[in-house]
This record gives C-alpha cells, sequence and structure tokens, in this order.
C-alpha cells in the first residue's frame, strides 16, 4: 500500500466515523494517529502525538479565542444585548418589515460581541422572535429572518471563525478581521433587501406597526444600546488603532463586558460562574477539534495526498474561479452535517496549497470560507441555527417553518457568494487601507 493510498483510506475512514456520529475531535485525532502508524511506525507516530498537539495549542494567538467566547458569554448572561434590539425596533419599527430589519441590525451589533452565530440566534431568538410574532408577522419571516441573520456573528469581528482560520493559514488575524467587516456588512444589507422585498410583494408577511414612537423615546433607546456599544467601540477601535494586538483585545473585552456588567448591576456570582462554564465547554470542545486537524495536517503532508490534489489541480488547468465553485460546492455538503469549525479544520490542509497554487489572496479566501461554512448554517438537514432557534423559541417556531423562512435568505447568500467572487474587492477594500 502506497503512503497516497494510506492518506485515501485515512480520508475515507473520517467520513466513515463522521457519519456514525464519532465527535469530530476523536475521530480526527484517532484516523491521524493510525494513519501515521502506518506512515511512520508506532514510535514515529507517539511522538508526534505528543509534540503536536502541545506545538499546536501553545500558540499564544489562540488564547484570545477563550476570552472573546467569554465576553460574549458575559455579554449574554447578563442580557446586555437586549437593548440593541429595542434601539433597532423604535428607529426601524416603522419601514416595512421594520422589526425584522431590526431584527437584522440587532444581530450584526451582538456578533460584534460574541463572534458565534448560534449564541447570536439564540440570544436574538428569545427577543426579537416573540416581538414580530405579537405584531402579527409571519411565523417563516419571523424566524427565517433571526436564523439568517445570525450568520452574521461568524464574519463581524471579533470572529472564532477567523481567528482559527488565521492561525492555521498563518495569516494576519487583523486584517481577516477588517476583512470580515465588508463581508459582514454585504450580508446585512442583502438581507435587509431581502425582508423589504418580500413584504413589498406580500404586505401581509409584515403588518404596519402603528405604535406612535416620540423621538424622546428613540434616543432613549439609544442609552440602552449604549453599554454594547462602547465595548464594541473599545475592543474594536483599540484593536484596528494599534493600541493592542488581536491576542490582547480578547482580554481587553472580557475586563470591560464584566465592567460593563458591573456597572449595571447585572454581573452576579451566577453570571460569573455561567459564562466560565459555558466558555469552558466551548473551548474544550473546539481545541479537541484544533489539535485533530493539526494532526490530520501532518498526516496528509506526510502522506503525500495533499500535494498529489495539488498536482492533479495544477494539471487540470483549473482556474481560480472554477476552484472556487467546487471549493464552494464542497463546504455546502458539508455544512449540511458538520458544524463549521470542524467542517474548516477537516479542510484547510487540502484547500490551502490548491489556493495557494491557484494564487488566490489568503485574506479574501478565509472571509470567504467563514461566509460559505455560515451558510450551512441554515441548510438542511442540519442547519445548527435552524434547530437552535427552534428550540429557543418553542412551539411557534417548529423546524420546517423555520427552514422554509430561511429559503430566501439561502438564495440570497448563493447570489451574495457570487458577487465576492466577481467583486473581491468587497472583502479586501477595508484591509488595503489599513
Amino acid at each position: 500500500m502506497t503512503d497516497v493510498m494510506i492518506g485515501s483510506a485515512g480520508i475515507l475512514a473520517l467520513l466513515v466515523l463522521i457519519a456514525a456520529n464519532m465527535h469530530i475531535g476523536i475521530a480526527l485525532i484517532l484516523v491521524s494517529y493510525v494513519g501515521l502508524i502506518a506512515l511512520v511506525g508506532p514510535t514515529g507516530a507517539w511522538g508526534m502525538l505528543e509534540v503536536v498537539p502541545y506545538t499546536f495549542i501553545s500558540n499564544w494567538t489562540l488564547s484570545s479565542v477563550p476570552m472573546f467566547v467569554f465576553m460574549g458569554y458575559i455579554c449574554f448572561s447578563a442580557d446586555l444585548t437586549r437593548g440593541l434590539f429595542d434601539a433597532a425596533r423604535l428607529w426601524l419599527a416603522r419601514l416595512p418589515g421594520g422589526l425584522a430589519i431590526a431584527s437584522v441590525f440587532g444581530c450584526s451589533g451582538f456578533a460584534a460581541v460574541t463572534g458565534s452565530s448560534v449564541a447570536c440566534a439564540a440570544a436574538m431568538g428569545k427577543v426579537a422572535v416573540p416581538e414580530m410574532l405579537r405584531n402579527g408577522y409571519d411565523a417563516r419571516l419571523a424566524t427565517g429572518t433571526v436564523a439568517a441573520a445570525g450568520t452574521v456573528g461568524a464574519l463581524i469581528p471579533p470572529s472564532i471563525l477567523l481567528i482559527v482560520f488565521g492561525v492555521i493559514a498563518q495569516v494576519s488575524i487583523n486584517d481577516l478581521f477588517l476583512g470580515g467587516i465588508g463581508a459582514g456588512i454585504a450580508t446585512a444589507i442583502t438581507y435587509v433587501a431581502v425582508i423589504l422585498i418580500r413584504v413589498k410583494l406580500n404586505p401581509s408577511l409584515a403588518p404596519s406597526v402603528t405604535e406612535e414612537v416620540s423621538w424622546r423615546a428613540r434616543f432613549a433607546a439609544l442609552k440602552g444600546a449604549l453599554p454594547v456599544m462602547l465595548l464594541i467601540l473599545g475592543v474594536l477601535g483599540g484593536l484596528f488603532g494599534g493600541f493592542f494586538t488581536a491576542t490582547q483585545a480578547g482580554a481587553v473585552g472580557a475586563l470591560l463586558s464584566m465592567g460593563v456588567a458591573a456597572v449595571h448591576g447585572r454581573l452576579s456570582l451566577f453570571v460569573l460562574q455561567r459564562a466560565v462554564i459555558d466558555t469552558l465547554a466551548t473551548c474544550g470542545s473546539l481545541f479537541i477539534v484544533t489539535i485533530g486537524a493539526s494532526m490530520l495536517t501532518r498526516f496528509l503532508t506526510m502522506s503525500g495526498l495533499g500535494f498529489m490534489i495539488s498536482d492533479a489541480v495544477d494539471w487540470l488547468g483549473a482556474s481560480p474561479v472554477l476552484l472556487l465553485i467546487a471549493i464552494a460546492l464542497v463546504y455546502m455538503v458539508l455544512g449540511m452535517f458538520l458544524e463549521p469549525i470542524g467542517a474548516m479544520l477537516i479542510t484547510l490542509p487540502i484547500f490551502l496549497p490548491l489556493v495557494a497554487t491557484a494564487g488566490i489572496d489568503a485574506i479574501w479566501f478565509g472571509v470567504f470560507v467563514a461566509k460559505l461554512l455560515e451558510v450551512g448554517m441554515i441548510t438542511p438537514p442540519i442547519g445548527m441555527n435552524v434547530f437552535v432557534l427552534s428550540s429557543t423559541v418553542g412551539r411557534a417556531a417548529p423546524t420546517d417553518i423555520v427552514f422554509r423562512g430561511v429559503l430566501w435568505f439561502f438564495v440570497a447568500d448563493i447570489l451574495l457568494l457570487g458577487l465576492l467572487i466577481w467583486a473581491p474587492s468587497i472583502i479586501t477594500f477595508i484591509p488595503s487601507l489599513f
């Protein structure tokens, strides 16, 4: 059995184990370790199992991940983000589908303090969906909007997906964050356009809100959103202003979130305990997957499979656009069954050399991949945002209703992905300014 055949068998075994519902991190480590035994023997494989996980996890940049996750959970547990939706609701409710549009902007703001689309969908599902249903909005529009808008969480910094991509691909996390801003704004604008078009075509989906809101009430609502806005400004302003690095920004954000919660009297022992436990659970699962992906990278490199695929693509003369379409199709399929970070880490060892060979900008590709993976969060049969929202809202939002609601946004996402390929400056423009 040749080395390339061993690598191919390892990929096949990995897919079988994942289909059998084994934890993706354990499957990655198991397949990589057994494959390395076949390639270099038990002693060499054991040596790599000792060295590779430590080498990867000791990367100082990764320390920002638990800090940003903790910041998000503090804001979530202390209920600091409700003011974002309330302010957007009062300012935008008079527009066609105004409450749905407010949900998109509320999710975008929440994304800037969590970096997680699942947390975004869960939090806004508790606040925005009941408000829309109370005002007579169609359940498909209400739930579909929040499930889709939650995906902005992987694009607006600080994004956990972009941090992990930056560590794996060895590119600037600051540049990835800046590129994510352009893609996130484009996504939010696209979703607002979908809502406006749908409501214009069928006004019964979103009855006009008759509540009269004074300008005093609108400006008062901005005070409720001010704590989170100051937190976002403090973290991102300091990061992009050069006052601290992306790694330090996580710690600053965690400290500021506790300070904001304390000032508003919401930093209780229960909030801290809940945030710490949720952070440990999230990061523990994440780091097992990243260690497994690091092992898989070493296995595929030693087997020569990655180089073989790269040579094959180069021999076929595939254009960058065709390569990106093929990669997009792979991520669309994986997104139906795997969570985003797992899908990304399984494929990056293969895709990164191909992208480099094709001359595709790594910063642009990182943001493009994050967008692709988030589209998978709303696609059946396992659209994670859909199931999280359905469980959060309860009987008012069965999964079939939510899936029907996100269909319009899914189509819009496909068109947006094509636009990102056609006009890459949407992503690269802001990083180029810095």
